[in-house]
């Protein structure tokens, strides 16, 4: 998995003690990051001004890219009126899977496949 940020979590993944070890301490900062609370989801909160993340919205199927206009119209307008959506309409844990990234991953490894066969080289033997 690609990602345009730093991370740790393939080394604390491989580690079972690591991962039960820092599990509360993630799930305590999700719960304060607050997005779940507007009804968003974490990957409403990656950053649109990229090329990728551009061309992975265009990749959306349409039900999904309506979804995701709406949590954010509706995330916005609960910050305008300073107040949190009813807990009922909260996303839940299991709610919040990964829509966007998988479909950056595999921009990232189309260009990348690309770039490696623009810049192949052909060697001719006679």
């Amino acid at each position: 998995m690609a990602s345009s940020y730093p991370t740790l979590a393939p080394f604390v993944l491989k580690r079972p003690w690591l991962r039960k070890l820092l599990q509360p301490v993630a799930n305590w900062y999700t719960n304060a990051a607050g997005y779940r609370k507007l009804g968003l989801r974490a990957d409403d909160l990656i950053v649109e001004e990229n090329e990728k993340v551009i061309k992975a919205l265009k990749r959306l199927p349409p039900k999904e890219a309506y979804d995701r206009v709406y949590r954010l119209r509706r995330a916005f307008q609960a910050s305008a009126t300073h107040k949190l959506l009813p807990k009922e309409e909260w996303t839940k844990p299991e709610e919040d899977v990964p829509y966007l990234q998988p479909l950056i991953d595999q921009i990232h490894a189309e260009e990348k496949e690309k770039q490696a066969l623009d810049s192949l080289t052909i060697i001719r033997s006679h």
